[in-house]
């Protein structure tokens, strides 16, 4: 059974989902870094579907980029620059097609942790 990447973000300074967040995730081919996607959070924090699945899932190395400063700047004018918090960006491996890999991000203005969930 193939596995799924999935993701979630959380604000921590103000204790609640991160709803409009943007995310890109890109692969890492032989060229380079390729796009894969472009997706927002929902108002849960969370993607409406899975990042990749299926056949999508192939072992790799992976990046997702989240816009954490713009999503900021809309929550509260930050009009700070540059900005501490940009684009986050968390570098990961998939080992295992066919195994679950969730990696949330939880992040305030000037800190932000991760982890991989399942």
């Amino acid at each position: 059974m193939p596995g799924k990447l999935t993701t979630h973000v959380l604000d921590t300074s103000h204790g609640r989902p991160a709803a409009g967040m943007t995310i890109e995730l890109y692969r890492f081919e032989r060229e380079g870094w390729s796009m894969i996607k472009t997706v927002q959070t929902n108002a849960d924090g969370r993607t409406d579907e899975a990042l990749l699945d299926g056949a999508q899932m192939i072992v790799g190395v992976y990046e997702l980029v989240f816009r954490v400063g713009d999503f900021f700047a809309r929550q509260g004018g930050d009009t700070t620059r540059p900005r501490f918090l940009d684009a986050v960006p968390i570098r990961f491996g998939i080992s295992d097609a066919n195994a679950n890999y969730h990696i949330p991000l939880l992040t305030s203005r000037y800190s932000y942790s991760t982890y991989r969930g399942s």
